[in-house]
């Protein structure tokens, strides 16, 4: 057997990130920036006002003065009004503010105050004076023209986002999500809402893992079930067009193992096993330079494979940095078994003091419903073959 970390750094150390791309800003949430992105002007672009109110001379603008209304500048105006002594002019939030003028008094600052007014006053009288600079944003204020607004890394949100369309950008270049296929084997499985018969049992790792590969960050392209069947499983790899597959089931010794009996030795795919429980068996490699993982087949098995191997590569692959769950450490509540020799990956449920087993006796791959209550994977170390309430257990954060 391998250690855990010896099949992912093999893992990680075959992939990287997808070439980037050109993506639309409305389509580039959630990916990662592949070149930084420089403002192509001055942010602000001019001077603006940042209050809507009356551009003025500040020397003019003291309490008690009234000022004349000698034009408007609404929001996108190129208007550039000239400002006499004891003249202002009325400006909106945004717009340009007047050469002339080095000042902005708020409407509230004024005797007619904030209502709407049909149209354009006469005059005004202030009521609070105005400091020198009030409510005009500068040009260049926020950042010169030339300076990076977002670094390549980034994960790209909607302040990013907002940010890289303010430097004066539609498209940026990004690592694109990788595309993943999902390919459960097994005769025996049947669809979830049919009947099983004898021997059959629900799939449901494909709906795992199309939820697991999406909260990844990645799409899942397609979606298959083959049966136990070489030539099938052989027909159903030569149609995909994606950047990776994940396999489920016959990655085993078994007889009937289709997926190691078809991929075994194919590219750089190797099979081998993992000192680790549940997810002993594991497959990986590239094939046409695809990576292909194949996971075991039992639910539990899938999801911790996954976790441990699957998305970590996923997220490499689409340009993260970050592509590990935070690790935290809590005490144990309660006793539980452990079965030494292996890492022991046990669904549990932790808080901000203690974690405990998602299932009732401890470890074990059979153990599907624990599956739904897990917040957490805890990771017991291969020395230990029984943990004690109170010890100090490693705990991988899954939400």
């Amino acid at each position: 057997m391998i250690t855990v970390d010896e099949h992912r750094a093999r893992i990680l150390g075959a992939v990287g990130p997808l070439p980037a791309a050109a993506h639309r800003t409305s389509d580039a949430t959630g990916l990662v920036l592949a070149a930084d992105i420089a403002n192509r002007w001055a942010v602000p672009l001019f001077d603006n006002s940042a209050m809507d109110g009356y551009a003025v001379h500040g020397a003019d603008a003291t309490v008690g003065a009234t000022l004349r209304i000698v034009g408007d500048v609404p929001a996108g105006s190129p208007d550039d009004p000239a400002i006499g002594a004891g003249e202002a002019v009325r400006i909106m939030t945004g717009a340009p503010v007047p050469t002339a003028a080095d000042a902005v008094v708020p409407l509230e600052d004024t005797d007619l105050g904030t209502g709407i007014l049909a149209t354009t006053p006469e005059s005004i009288t202030i009521t609070a004076a105005p400091k020198p600079g009030a409510h005009i944003r500068r040009t260049g204020e926020d950042a010169p023209a030339g300076r990076v607004a977002v670094t390549a890394g980034t994960v790209l949100g909607p302040w990013q986002l907002s940010a890289i369309a303010s430097a004066g950008f539609e498209t940026v270049q990004a690592h694109p999500r990788p595309r993943v296929a999902i390919i459960s084997t097994g005769s025996e499985l049947i669809a979830p809402s049919g009947t099983p018969t004898r021997g059959q049992i629900p799939e449901s790792n494909s709906v795992l893992l199309t939820a697991a590969v999406e909260q990844a960050g990645a799409i899942v392209a397609a979606v298959r079930h083959v049966l136990d069947d070489n030539d099938s499983l052989r027909a159903t790899m030569a149609e995909l067009d994606v950047d990776a597959v994940i396999l489920t089931g016959g990655a085993s010794v078994g007889a009937f193992d289709v997926v190691k009996a078809v991929l075994d030795g194919t590219g750089s795919i190797e099979f081998t096993t993992v000192a680790m429980q549940p997810g002993k068996p594991q497959g990986f490699g590239l094939s046409h330079g695809i990576p292909v993982f194949a996971l075991p087949g039992n639910p539990v098995s899938v999801a911790v494979s996954f976790e441990m191997f699957v998305r970590p590569a996923l997220r490499r692959m689409g340009g993260h940095t970050n592509i590990d769950r935070p690790l935290v450490t809590r005490q144990a509540a309660v006793d539980w078994r452990s079965r030494g020799g292996r890492l022991q990956i046990l669904p549990a449920i932790y808080d901000d003091n203690t974690v405990s087993p998602a299932a009732r006796g401890g470890s074990g791959s059979h153990l599907v419903t624990s599956l739904a209550d897990a917040t957490a994977l805890a990771l017991i170390p291969a020395d230990v073959d029984r943990v004690s309430q109170g010890d100090l257990i490693t705990v991988m954060v899954l939400s």
